[in-house]
């Protein structure tokens, strides 16, 4: 094997996520002169038993390999038999799976590498109450077995890494992919003071909006939540009213900044207000889109035009009926994933691709080039 390589490369892709991994496979392979392999996934799979309970087992070597496992933890389009009942798979059955894969690797890998898109338990990343830590949890229990590291997208709160100090943690933004995809879409947006504006729908995407508002010189928005503190709702406080803080929005293109999408009542509430205070177009990027109630509000703030686009990637499911939605736009994020492979099966920094700030920098100047 080329000594460039830190070990051989092995995927192991867990349930749901196949049709993406054929396609990092594809671009892994277009980048490699390797006629011997077919395919860098393994051959692996987790069965349930007719009890719910489940085993991981692998059909091939992996004694020696440089090895990434690739999880979509909030995948629910996946099922299983239990007791006769077909049974959506939760975030909690999908991280037992990565647990059971993790056993059966055995620590005969060199390294394994964990691409988990969104973090699991990622919102529970601090302690206000009484209340479990369960993403710090869970990273020091992956870490314990046997994750040397661990990849995420645009986590919720990036600071959880402390909790596995001696583990390796990366968090990429999709940042220029979202951009280059909002271009293309509307190739007549200008990215000037004068026309766009970046919104925080919160105080806790400041950190993430911020970066756009820099890298665009462009103002920079916010809203903040109004709670009722004194109700609990779902496992948490109500929010009564969005407050907006910022320059006026009349006849901008507003693009609004977040970490996901859930059931979507604060983005379109925000996006209302933010129409009724004259903005030209809303638009919403959001890295993980999982419309937990359902398109039908979207398909009706659409329809009143107090929504023009919502951006959100492929790194995690949605269902097929939002795929159709001329409001909804996917960001495929495929041939990033396989520059990530790439790049850290070679053992080579990251960096760049962590932080894309040339590629969106020569992409706001094509921008603004052909819109002089």
């Amino acid at each position: 094997m080329d000594q460039k390589y830190f070990g051989e490369l092995s995927i192991i892709g867990m349930k749901g996520c196949e049709d993406f991994l054929s396609k990092v496979d594809g671009y892994l392979h277009s980048s490699r002169d390797e006629a011997d392999r077919s395919t860098y996934l393994v051959n692996a799979e987790c069965p349930r038993f007719g009890s719910g309970e489940g085993k991981a087992i692998i059909h091939e070597t992996l004694r020696g390999h440089d090895v990434y496992i690739y999880a979509d933890v909030f995948n629910y389009g996946v099922t299983y038999k239990m007791y006769g009942m077909n049974v959506p798979m939760s975030p909690d059955d999908h991280y037992q799976d990565i647990k059971r894969m993790l056993c059966a690797i055995g620590g005969k890998a060199r390294r394994v590498t964990l691409i988990m898109p969104m973090l699991y338990e990622g919102r529970q990343h601090r302690r206000t109450a009484r209340e479990s830590l369960d993403c710090a949890m869970a990273l020091q229990e992956l870490v314990d077995n046997g994750v040397t590291n661990i990849v995420t997208f645009d986590a919720h709160d990036p600071n959880v890494q402390q909790a596995i100090p001696y583990g390796g943690f990366d968090n990429v933004r999709p940042a220029y992919q979202m951009l280059k995809a909002l271009v293309t879409e509307y190739p007549d947006i200008t990215f000037d003071p004068e026309n766009t504006m970046i919104i925080a729908p919160d105080e806790g995407a400041m950190s993430r909006s911020m970066y756009y508002s820099s890298l665009l010189s462009v103002d920079l928005g916010m809203f903040y939540k109004r709670r009722n503190y004194k109700i609990v709702i779902d496992g948490r406080n109500p929010i009564e009213a969005h407050e907006f803080l910022g320059k006026p929005v009349e006849g901008k293109d507003l693009i609004v900044v977040d970490d996901m999408i859930a059931s979507g009542e604060s983005v379109l509430d925000l996006a209302e207000q933010l129409k009724e205070k004259g903005a030209r177009r809303v638009f919403v990027f959001a890295t993980f889109g999982l419309f937990t109630s359902g398109p039908e509000k979207f398909d009706k703030a659409y329809e009143e035009g107090k929504i023009d686009r919502i951006f959100t990637t492929n790194l995690n499911y949605r269902a097929p009926a939002i795929l159709e939605r001329p409001w909804y736009t996917e960001v495929d994020m495929s041939k990033f994933v396989a520059y990530i492979i790439e790049n850290m099966n070679q053992d080579a920094s990251i960096s760049s691709l962590l932080n894309p700030v040339d590629r969106i920098h020569a992409l706001m100047d094509d921008v603004r080039e052909k819109n002089k």
